[in-house]
């Protein structure tokens, strides 16, 4: 993608109404996911793929641009990611024990000191707040999608189905999404492939042919939580997801977090208008 807001590697989806959230008996009421109500957009572009590390360097490499992660001179590594010398005395959220602030983490060095990025030009870019990927969207031409947008095209022209593909997490035993499999948060058989973030056109794409619309990584929206605007609208679950306490890679599902949080398993894709 470039400056100038090309549509290059970026799908249009035709306007139209679709019927967004969820009264899944395995949703969250309390997150906002229901009512189901209809919901009617005009046509938008976005990207098949999240953004990649290969593509957010090439938007540091031309700006200078200073990520919030690396400002704060922290970021949240998961736990079972890290060597034992920077898990041992790491400070930890007592909600989230199995976060560890990691000096030094960001998007370069996802994991802190010594690691880096061999191999992983193509898995989405993480570490990144929501004001690091409104930064990279104005230099792209582009905008973060509105959380309907994101439904819609997570949704893939299906009706009401829980996943991007279906109803079935597992269609004839075949994993469909990079989450966590085993007993969370110590025991990841990683029967996916991937035990950390994966390429970020791993897996079969949706029917509107986007990639990873589930799982992989969170993805930032537009969108406040609040009115307050103090938080910004998260959507997609991430690797980290399992079933015993986060079943959010369901299309309906949603979460949040402060605009200028940053985490190892967070990432966004663009949307632009097609007007």
């Amino acid at each position: 993608m470039s400056q100038d807001g090309d549509t290059v590697g970026m799908v249009l989806l035709p306007g139209g109404s679709f019927l967004m959230g969820t009264d899944d008996a395995e949703g969250f009421p309390e997150d906002g996911e229901g009512p189901v109500r209809e919901v009617t957009l005009a046509s938008f572009w976005i990207d098949a793929f999240a953004v990649s590390n290969e593509r957010f360097a090439r938007f540091v490499d031309d700006t200078g641009y200073v990520t919030d992660a690396e400002r704060f001179g922290w970021s949240y590594v998961f736990a079972g990611l890290l060597p034992a010398a920077l898990r041992r005395g790491a400070p930890r959220p007592d909600e989230a024990p199995w976060w560890c602030g990691v000096e030094g983490a960001y998007w370069r060095a996802p994991e802190g000191p010594g690691s880096g990025l061999d191999g992983r030009a193509d898995h989405p870019v993480v570490h990144v707040s929501w004001h690091d990927a409104v930064a990279y969207c104005r230099w792209a031409g582009t905008r973060l999608p509105t959380e309907a947008e994101w439904e819609y095209a997570a949704r893939g022209g299906l009706v009401q189905r829980r996943y991007p593909w279906g109803d079935e997490l597992t269609p004839d035993g075949e994993h469909r999404c990079n989450i966590w499999q085993g007993r969370f948060p110590t025991r990841n058989t990683a029967e996916d492939g991937y035990r950390s973030t994966a390429p970020v056109d791993a897996f079969p794409p949706n029917g509107f042919g986007l990639y990873n619309m589930a799982g992989n990584v969170w993805e930032w929206c537009a969108d406040a939580w609040r009115a307050d605007h103090s938080a910004k609208v998260m959507r997609g679950g991430s690797y980290l997801c399992h079933e015993s306490y986060c079943n959010r890679y369901r299309v309906a599902a949603r979460t949040s977090n402060t605009p200028d949080s940053t985490v190892g398993n967070l990432g966004f894709r663009c949307a632009r208008d097609a007007g």
